[in-house]
C-alpha cells in the first residue's frame, strides 16, 4: 500500500535534509518533487494543486525558515496536511437512538460489496452488536447464495426472498424480520452494476427513501485510483452517501483515490478493506495512514492487532512459566500461533516506524517459514517438546523426516529457541541482554 508514493517522497524529502537551513527557494523545489509525487500516484489534480498550495503557504514561513532542524518541521506539516486532506479524525458509524441502525451498501459490481457488508458485520458483531444481513441484489447471478454464504461464516442471519423482484419490499420485510428476531443492527447489501445507471439509481433512492438508512456507506475498489473517485462523486451526487468503504488497500495501489476522496465528496472513509479474511477490515484512521505514508510507522494499529490475537489467560501461564524458567517448544509453537493471528509478516513490518519506503521490496519475507517451524515441532514427541536436550541425531532425523524438511533446519529450530529461551530468562530476572540471532522472518 503507497509503495510507491513512499519512495518518492522520501527522495523529494532529502531536498530539505541535506541543507541545515532552508530558503523559499529550496522549500518551493521541494514541493514540486512533492507535487509529482502526489500526481504519480493518481491523486486528483485539484487536490494535489490545493495541497501543495497549503503546504508551501505555511513552509515559508518563520516556523519553518528560521527553524534549526527546517528539515523536520517541513516533513511535520506535511504530515498534518496529509492527515487533514483524509479527514484529520476517525468517522465512526453512527448508532440509530432506537434499533435496528440500518446500513445500506451501495456501489458498483466488482468492488467488494457483499463481502464488505459480511466483514462490516462480523466487525460490530464482535463489539457486542447483534446484525441481520439483507440481500436485496436481485440481479446479480448468485449474489443472494454469495451473501448466505459469507454470513453463515461470519455467524450472521441473512434475510432473503429468492422469488421476488422487488428490492424495496425485499428491503421492508427484512427490517420487519430484524426486529422480530431482536437483531439492532441491519446491513442491506444492494444492486451494483458495471456502470452507473438511472434504474439502479433509482432503486437505491427508493430503498433509501423507505427505509431512512442511518448509513449510507459506498464501497469502491483503491485498485482502480482515480475511476474510484469518479465513481464516489456520482453516488455522493444522487445518494448523498454519508461515508465510503475502501476495499483492496492491500494491493498495489498507488494510494491516489484514499488520499483525493474526502476532499472532492466531503465523505470520509470510514472503513478499508486490507485483504481477502472475512476479519480483514478496519476503520480508517487517517493520521495513521499519513504515518504511513510518510515511512513512520503504525504503531498504534500494530498494538491494536496484537491484543486482538492476545490470549490473557495464556500470557499470564506463560509470565509464571518464565518465572520458574519452564519455557517450552511447546509455548514456542503457540506463540508462533498467536503471531500468524495477526496478520501477514509483510503488513506487520509496514507498520514499523523506521522501515524505510521500498526497503522490503527486494527482501523475501518468508510467510512459509512459521508454517516449516511449526511443522518440525509438531513432528516431535511431547517429552521432545518439553525436553529438547534428549533430542540426539536419530532423533533429529525422525523429526526432519516428519516435517518434511532437513535437519539442518530441525537444527537451526533448536538453536532459536535454545537464544529465545535464555532471552526470555534474562527478561524475566530483569537483566540486560545483548544480541542474540535473528528471528526466522
Amino acid at each position: 500500500m503507497f509503495g510507491n508514493l513512499q519512495e518518492k517522497l522520501a527522495e523529494a524529502f532529502k531536498k530539505f535534509k541535506n541543507k541545515g537551513k532552508l530558503t523559499e527557494k529550496d522549500v518551493r523545489e521541494g514541493m514540486r518533487a512533492v507535487k509529482l509525487a502526489l500526481l504519480e500516484a493518481d491523486v486528483n489534480f485539484k487536490v494535489v494543486r490545493s495541497f501543495i498550495n497549503t503546504v508551501t503557504e505555511r513552509a515559508v514561513g518563520a516556523e519553518v525558515l528560521e527553524s534549526l532542524v527546517p528539515a523536520q518541521q517541513v516533513i511535520k506539516i506535511v504530515n498534518e496536511e496529509l492527515t487533514a486532506l483524509m479527514g484529520s479524525t476517525v468517522s465512526k458509524i453512527q448508532i440509530a437512538p432506537k434499533p435496528p441502525t440500518i446500513i445500506m451498501m451501495v456501489g458498483l459490481q466488482g468492488a467488494g460489496k457483499t463481502t464488505h457488508t459480511a466483514k462490516l458485520a462480523a466487525l460490530f458483531k464482535k463489539d457486542g452488536k447483534r446484525p441481520m444481513l439483507a440481500a436485496c441484489d436481485i440481479y446479480r447471478p448468485a449474489a443472494i447464495k454469495q451473501l448466505q454464504v459469507v454470513g453463515e461464516a461470519v455467524g450472521v442471519p441473512v434475510y432473503a426472498e429468492e422469488n421476488t423482484k422487488n428490492a424495496v419490499k425485499i428491503a421492508q420485510n427484512a427490517l420487519k424480520e430484524c426486529q422480530r428476531q431482536g437483531c439492532d443492527m441491519l446491513f442491506i447489501d444492494t444492486a451494483g452494476r458495471l456502470h452507473i445507471d438511472e434504474d439502479m439509481m433509482q432503486e437505491l433512492l427508493d430503498i433509501k427513501n423507505t427505509l431512512e438508512p442511518a448509513e449510507i456507506l459506498l464501497t469502491v475498489d483503491a485498485m482502480t485510483g482515480q475511476d474510484a473517485v469518479n465513481v464516489a462523486e456520482s453516488f455522493n451526487g444522487l445518494l448523498d452517501v454519508t461515508g465510503v468503504v475502501m476495499t483492496k488497500m492491500d494491493g498495489d495501489t498507488r494510494g491516489g483515490a484514499a488520499l483525493s476522496i474526502k476532499h472532492v465528496t466531503g465523505k470520509p472513509i470510514k472503513f478499508i478493506g486490507t485483504g481477502e479474511k472475512l476479519d480483514a477490515i478496519e476503520p480508517f484512521y487517517p493520521d495513521r495512514m499519513a504515518s504511513r505514508i510518510l515511512g513512520m510507522g503504525d504503531m498504534l494499529s500494530l498494538i491494536e492487532k496484537a491484543q486482538q490475537s492476545f490470549d490473557e489467560k495464556k500470557a499470564q501461564e506463560l509470565e509464571e512459566k518464565l518465572r520458574k524458567s519452564r519455557f517450552t517448544l511447546t509455548d514456542y509453537l503457540e506463540q508462533f500461533g498467536q503471531l500468524k493471528q495477526m496478520g501477514s509478516l509483510d503488513s506487520l513490518m509496514g507498520m514499523l516506524p523506521g522501515v524505510k519506503p521500498g526497503a522490503l521490496k527486494d527482501a523475501k519475507v518468508d510467510e512459509k517459514a512459521i508454517d516449516r517451524m511449526q511443522a518440525i515441532i509438531l513432528s516431535m514427541t511431547p517429552a521432545e517438546r518439553e525436553k529438547p536436550d534428549i533430542i540426539n541425531s536419530s532423533r533429529k532425523k525422525r523429526i526432519a523426516a516428519g516435517a518434511g524438511t532437513t535437519v539442518e533446519e530441525v537444527n537451526k529450530l533448536l538453536k532459536q529457541f535454545d537464544q529465545t529461551n535464555k532471552l526470555m530468562k534474562q527478561l524475566s530476572n530483569g537483566k540486560k541482554f545483548g544480541k542474540f540471532g535473528k528471528m526466522p522472518f
